[in-house]
């Protein structure tokens, strides 16, 4: 289960930036082509940040649902299953546009 070393890496993260202030909320953006379980993220984030200065810190999960854009037509298509094709053209010749995001948007520091 990578979710947890997903979520060691970001605790890890959210921690230098903090900077000893205590944090309310963890904003990530994950995109569909990072085959990452929501829940399965959610559940090993209890578990990372357990015993730690995140511990209570709720992680706010952004789904970026999977695109590409048509090199030859220049349609983006929002992927439902895994083929990288244009659904305007038919075209091939894509690129990601879309979901392959795994980024730290937003720490929310508690109020003191």
């Amino acid at each position: 289960m990578h979710e947890l070393s997903i979520c060691h890496a970001i605790s890890g993260i959210a921690t230098r930036h903090a900077a000893g202030r205590p944090v309310a909320r963890v904003c990530v953006d994950i995109g569909g082509l990072r085959q990452v379980v929501p829940l399965a993220l959610t559940s090993c984030w209890e578990i990372a940040v357990l015993d730690t200065v995140l511990e209570g810190a709720v992680l706010d999960v952004n789904h970026i649902p999977a695109a590409i854009a048509c090199r030859a037509c220049g349609h983006r298509t929002v992927l439902e299953h895994p083929v990288f094709r244009c659904e305007r053209c038919s075209g091939t010749d894509t690129e990601v546009a879309s979901g392959d995001e795994l980024t730290i948007t937003s720490l929310v520091l508690q109020e003191a």
